[in-house]
């Protein structure tokens, strides 16, 4: 029959698609896949290295923090151990985790010994020995120095050098092909091989960043540091021994469950997070206070010694001090004011380079999405003759728990609309980026003010639609250009519609933004108009004061319409507002437009 040939082409395939399924909307053909699967053989009953047998050995390094590690207690720790443990008890077999030195290890997978290493970094040269699992970190190998001698810089500068290495490393392996007549010091650990530079061996020693740091602190390395650049990044995850396919797979399968329930990101965050600010130093603390008190000590001072020596002109040198420090007061209230904008400055430029690390994320998944979709609908076309051969002669069957003649219909296009969802992903992660970068102080960009609205409004939609409100759009035909930097533009409307969303009380309200051209004043218009709270009239004229918020309570801290009033004003125009409370606010950002002659497009958007 068609249908047996047809499983008998997809069986082979049948795992390895399991493991690729990001979308439910395939689900159904991949059940009746398994389903109609033939139960005999292998399927449960594994060979060595197997599922079959009653407990999987897991090896790994025994000094590689915080990944993998013997603890003060000789039991096996780190991010590596309580990942195979948390996959073995959702899959439901057992495991024994065996810890030695990393060569040894290689040698006991590579014999049978050991049935899977739980951390291996990848590389193309390693995949003729071992078959890698769907990697679960990233290891980000970097060049440690000493302190005192600052020669090599980069990966092009260790050639010629004396280099401090873990044998059978993947830093062994990547300097054997690099420069094969480098003079390596080899080592059992990579402990070993900080312990060694710290003591003046070699010139420099290849360890990944995260371990490096984690050793450096619990040996009290005091001489090394890393190098700034990482000189790669390589994936990192299980491995078997070539053709063990079966443990492969359950361990895959075990990370995705993991993923998608959170507990692998607790068990990531509890291991890999960040690590923790370092607190103020006494120093540093003295060194401020005697700053800020040296000049009221002088002060006081002088005041003790005129109100002595000088009787007669006790009341009008009274009045002096007085204004004296009153200008004290005022200088160092204003330099709190500078310092609290540096950093906030400095959080918002954290914030960008974060917004765009983990946009860089999102597309890789999302990039893998989109490479399998095609792939996915290309199966289904070749398998839709052969399950309608089947339906022709046995009438309508079930896939899963679904009519074949409704999925027939509904499948492409859920494939599709799985599709043009990646799409938009990629799109929103794209001008998440754009919005995140490090702008120039360019302003002469010839920009369309409606298509920097309308990233704005891409950008805060979600935002707004979770809070259960709507956004207007009404964006006027055939509007001048104006000059100034579009991110910078952008920044004031996404802060502007944000501000409206934040007033809105309840569900069901709405913000309104709209433009459009003052022919009479030759400006630019940009309207937001919101149903919420409204502002108090005495509050009006501060709205763009730096520190000066009505949102203390929900953690504002007053710099956003300040911001926003000085880059307008770097634009040539002015933000302007008007609210009734109870009734909204209505902000009009003004700028103004290109003469007839320069009213063409240049850069911008």
């Amino acid at each position: 029959m068609p249908i047996f040939r047809f499983i008998q082409r997809f069986r082979a395939v049948g795992s390895r698609c399991k493991r690729l399924c990001l979308s439910r909307a395939i689900m159904p053909l991949l059940v009746l896949l398994l389903a109609l699967l033939p139960s005999g053989g292998g399927a449960d009953t594994l060979g060595r290295g197997g599922v079959g047998k009653a407990v999987i050995v897991v090896g790994g390094d025994f000094n590689y923090p915080p990944y993998e590690f013997v603890d003060h207690d000789g039991k096996p720790a780190g991010f590596n151990v309580e990942l195979t443990r948390a996959i073995a008890e959702v899959m439901g077999f057992k495991v024994e985790i065996s810890l030695g030195p990393w060569d040894g290890m290689r040698r006991a997978l590579e014999q049978g010994d050991v049935d899977i290493l739980q951390g291996m970094a990848f590389s193309q040269e390693r995949t003729n020995e071992v078959d890698f699992s769907t990697p679960h970190a990233l290891l980000f190998q970097s060049i440690w120095i000493r302190r005192d001698d600052r020669r090599i810089k980069s990966i092009e500068d260790v050639r010629g050098k004396e280099v401090i290495v873990m044998k059978n490393s993947i830093m062994h392996d990547f300097m054997k092909g690099y420069d094969p007549k480098a003079r390596l010091i080899l080592t059992d650990t990579l402990a070993e091989a900080l312990r060694l530079l710290n003591q003046g061996r070699g010139d420099c020693a290849l360890v990944s960043r995260l371990t490096g740091m984690y050793l450096e602190k619990e040996m009290g390395l005091k001489r090394i540091v890393p190098v700034a650049e990482p000189i790669m990044t390589q994936a990192y995850g299980y491995a078997v021994k070539k053709g063990n396919a079966e443990v492969l797979a359950r361990f895959n399968e075990g990370l995705a469950i993991l993923k998608r329930s959170g507990q692998f990101q607790e068990i990531h965050n509890k291991w890999l997070g960040v690590m923790e600010q370092q607190p103020v130093s006494w120093g540093r603390v003295v060194r401020y206070v005697t700053l800020v008190s040296l000049p009221l000590l002088l002060i006081l001072g002088g005041t003790v010694v005129w109100s002595r020596t000088l009787q007669k002109r006790v009341a009008q040198r009274t009045e002096e001090l007085a204004r004296e420090v009153a200008e004290k007061q005022a200088a160092l209230e204003k330099l709190r004011m500078h310092q609290d904008q540096l950093v906030q400055a400095d959080k918002l430029a954290s914030l960008g380079t974060l917004v765009a690390g983990v946009a860089h994320e999102i597309n890789n998944p999302n990039g893998l999405i989109l490479l399998n979709l095609p792939r996915f609908e290309e199966v289904l076309r070749g398998s839709q003759p052969i399950l309608d051969e089947y339906r022709e002669q046995h009438g309508d069957f079930k896939l899963g728990r679904h009519s074949y003649d409704r999925l027939r219909e509904e499948l492409p296009h859920m494939l599709s609309e799985t599709q043009d969802a990646a799409k938009r992903i990629k799109r929103i992660v794209a001008e998440l980026k754009d919005f995140a970068r490090r702008d120039s102080a360019d302003l002469t960009d010839h920009l369309d003010l409606n298509l920097c609205a309308q990233a704005a409004l891409r950008l805060v939609e979600n935002t707004v639609a979770k809070s259960s409100h709507q956004i207007v759009a009404h964006l006027a035909d055939a509007l001048p250009r104006v000059k100034g930097n579009s991110q910078r533009i952008e920044q004031v409307i996404v802060n502007l519609l944000l501000n409206a969303a934040q007033s809105l009380e309840g569900s069901g309200k709405s913000i309104q933004i709209s433009t459009r051209h003052d022919r009479f004043r030759d400006l630019v218009l940009l309207t937001v108009r919101d149903e919420g709270r409204g502002v108090e009239p005495e509050h009006l004229a501060r709205l763009t004061d730096p520190f000066f918020t009505t949102k203390r309570e929900e953690g504002g801290c007053g710099l956003g319409l300040s911001i926003s009033a000085g880059i307008m004003k770097q634009h040539g125009g002015a933000l302007n507002f008007e609210s009734r409370p109870g009734f909204g606010t209505t902000v009009t950002m003004e700028l103004p437009a290109l003469p007839a002659g320069e009213n063409t497009e240049h850069r911008g958007l």
